[in-house]
């Protein structure tokens, strides 16, 4: 629903037109018996009234109509004034954190024991003429014999752009002797970043809190306190009732806008709730990751006539990273994402790759269907982007 807040003042009385506002002034000119009759735009009078009632008017009105009435609203309010409304219902938004996660790195052979320094910085391929870090947090030793090691790792800023998928984190910019790989694995993350909360991600936390006010045994109130996590909105929350482990039980099922909430953070949401007393008497509420469906995704890419081999294989691989930010493994491009209870339509991908890349001729994809969820969330358990002839 739009809302016309002009509308709003002309039904109050208001003049919101300059012309509305001249005639007004006319009127009353008239009503006072004044006699000054040039009514021409050239006239000094007219002229005198234009720059010292009707402009300043004219400002009043478009204040009025632009900016203090849509944030006496909370569906329309932004910025600070969403602010001073969420501080109304004890509120705050979110700051921005960093990613933090496991990475795991791949030795060599596994004889003798081997170190990865503090501070070791491990990238990403360019994503959207973006390359991606993250930073090592403190020094590892791999023993002899383990030929794998996970190290806790940060991304170099905070965002969520950092959420990515699996894979993605996987070149070494200084190679370490006796390492053959490095990559993030798919539940990577132990805390997964998030920018400083948007204007309508706070909006419906605020809306959530009106129906909270009892904070006990009902939807809201475990919203309200699951959402106070980085990264994670209200309506990326999805309830299961019917008593899943007997009376008085239900589930909760979370995703966050870039790749997979990991268990450690999970369950960091449900130690939340259960040891701090954030639950109702005697119910038993437990959060999950949002279940996955897997699936297997072929892509042939059809580049226009006459592109060189190297844009023809930048192209491939902005398509593959655009498919993957649709399956929430990155955040760089505006495209629609798989959802929940929802019908992910191939026919709008389609477009939406003609709309961004201007050298794609034609696109193919290995199945013809929409794909279909339920309380799961489609994601790629292999994806292949060919360039065709």
């Amino acid at each position: 629903m739009t809302v016309d807040y002009r509308e709003m003042l002309k039904e109050a009385g208001v003049p919101t037109t300059e012309a509305e506002m001249n005639q007004i002034w006319k009127d009353l000119n008239t009503e006072q018996g004044s006699l000054i009759q040039n009514d021409s735009k050239w006239s000094p009078f007219w002229k005198l009234m234009n720059a010292i009632v009707t402009q300043p008017s004219k400002w009043l009105v478009d204040l009025l109509a632009e900016t203090a009435l849509p944030n006496t609203f909370l569906k329309t309010a932004s910025g600070i004034w969403l602010d001073i409304f969420a501080w109304g219902v004890d509120l705050k938004r979110k700051e921005a954190t960093a990613a933090r996660g496991m990475l795991q790195f791949t030795r060599v052979n596994s004889v003798g024991s081997l170190t990865i320094p503090a501070g070791t910085v491990i990238e990403t391929p360019s994503i959207s003429g973006y390359v991606y870090r993250l930073i090592t947090a403190e020094e590892a030793t791999a023993a002899d014999g383990e030929l794998f090691l996970d190290v806790p790792a940060t991304a170099e800023q905070t965002g969520s752009a950092y959420n990515l998928g699996p894979g993605y984190y996987s070149i070494l910019p200084r190679p370490i002797p006796g390492i053959a790989a490095v990559k993030n694995e798919r539940e990577w993350q132990t805390v997964p970043g998030a920018d400083q909360e948007k204007d309508e991600p706070f909006r419906l936390r605020c809306q959530n809190q009106f129906s909270a006010v009892g904070q006990y045994h009902h939807d809201a109130a475990y919203t309200a306190d699951i959402a106070l996590f980085a990264g994670i909105r209200t309506d990326y929350i999805y309830f299961e009732h019917g008593a899943p482990r007997g009376p008085g039980s239900a589930n909760a099922f979370i995703m966050i806008d870039s790749g997979q909430p990991s268990h450690d953070f999970v369950d960091a949401i449900n130690s939340y709730i259960r040891d701090n007393g954030h639950h109702g008497h005697g119910d038993d509420m437990l959060c999950f990751p949002m279940p996955l469906i897997a699936l297997n995704f072929g892509v042939t890419v059809y580049p226009v006539a006459n592109l060189t081999d190297e844009k023809k294989e930048a192209l491939r691989q902005s398509v593959e990273d655009f498919i993957r930010c649709a399956f929430r493994e990155n955040s760089n491009y505006e495209v629609t994402k798989v959802f929940p209870f929802s019908r992910f339509s191939l026919s709008l991908l389609d477009r939406e790759l003609h709309d961004y890349f201007p050298d794609l001729l034609s696109i193919e994809f290995n199945r013809t269907g929409d794909i279909l969820s339920n309380m799961d969330l489609p994601r790629l358990d292999s994806l292949t982007v060919e360039l065709g002839a």
